[in-house]
């Protein structure tokens, strides 16, 4: 029968390691932005802005301008992405996320609204998503890229139910 050895830690060995991770920085970041709907036949439905490279679809949004209002950065933002001219009808409330940067890992606090369209045009949007779109509310829930934006739908639906 084999003997067994126990075996014994050695301080001159070296232990193995783990490449040490770059730290990286964190910091906060804010965007508002809105969810404008309108009822059409009686049903509901939404705007949203897509890219093509990465078929993402979302809601409009964007970052304040320096001493900017969170509401008028929303109003702002809609009108620039989708080409409509928008008013505010209620909050939505805030939703937040994580994001990786070169570099950094970005917190982020989108404060959204409700919104209803005034005049403009989708075909007017700006070069920041390739296509600008209504869609029914339905459909929109499938399309969306993040549940936080399906979240923000669901808000929506309620609030324009409970103001009707």
């Amino acid at each position: 029968m084999p003997t067994i050895r126990a075996r014994r830690f050695r301080e001159d060995l070296p232990m193995p390691t783990i490449r040490a991770r770059r730290s990286s920085l964190v910091r906060n970041a804010i965007a508002a932005g809105g969810v404008v709907l309108r009822h059409r036949d009686g049903a509901p439905e939404v705007v949203l802005t897509g890219r093509h490279a990465d078929g993402t679809w979302v809601f409009p949004k964007g970052t304040p301008d320096d001493g900017e209002e969170i509401e008028d950065t929303a109003l702002r933002e809609v009108e620039e992405e989708t080409g409509l001219k928008v008013r505010i009808l209620r909050d939505l409330g805030t939703t937040d996320y994580w994001f990786a940067a070169p570099g950094e890992r970005v917190h982020k606090f989108v404060h959204f609204f409700l919104m209803e369209p005034t005049g403009g045009d989708t075909s007017e949007h700006d070069h920041e998503y390739d296509e600008v779109r209504w869609v029914p509310a339905d459909e929109a829930r499938r399309l969306l890229s993040f549940d936080t934006y399906r979240e923000i739908l669901d808000r929506a639906l309620a609030a324009a139910s409970e103001a009707a």
